[in-house]
């Protein structure tokens, strides 16, 4: 379901997106709001789930998992029954941190990351080449990343708000 946000529920997001552990009066001022009105919003974001946690980034090459790699899995369509047991097991790995169904040839497509190569056949050996149902497997290791962001577009948000405003006035 999506929430209604005006142009100041978007900036504080757009300041949460950036640094999470900005203080709530750094946020009121930067949005022209005092801390009890910031502090609600914020909260209403929170439990509306618009805002649905807050993490710390971590640099995955400075903790040693020098491998990213892209796998696309093709599922047998016989066995539909072990799609319950493969998304178990997924969600179950730590090595995969990212995996989206999809429509199409592919049918999953997950991001792994592995400390090296070796380790990462170790776990497309050990568990996900095991799994039933998998039909094929087809790696693909990342040499650099171009852009990576956890950031959502919020100046198109932004934009449609606008865009709704201006209806409702009947401009």
């Amino acid at each position: 379901m999506q929430f209604s946000l005006d142009s100041t529920d978007l900036a504080i997001l757009s300041m949460l997106q950036r640094d999470a552990s900005s203080p709530v009066a750094e946020i009121a001022k930067a949005v022209g709001l005092s801390q009890s009105p910031c502090w609600r919003r914020i909260q209403r974001l929170r439990d509306s789930g618009v805002i649905s946690a807050q993490v710390t980034l971590l640099d995955r090459r400075a903790l040693g998992f020098n491998l990213e790699v892209f796998v696309r899995v093709r599922f047998l369509r016989e066995q539909p029954d072990s799609l319950k047991e493969f998304e178990a097991a997924i969600r179950a790995a730590p090595e995969v941190v990212d995996c989206y169904m999809l429509m199409g040839e592919v049918d999953f497509l997950l991001r792994v990351l592995a400390r090296d190569v070796e380790d990462y056949e170790r776990f497309l050996r050990g568990s996900l080449a095991r799994l039933p149902g998998v039909r094929d497997i087809t790696s693909n290791i990342a040499l650099s990343t171009v852009k990576s962001t956890t950031a959502l577009p919020l100046e198109r948000a932004a934009a449609a708000t606008m865009r709704r405003g201006e209806a409702s006035d009947g401009r």
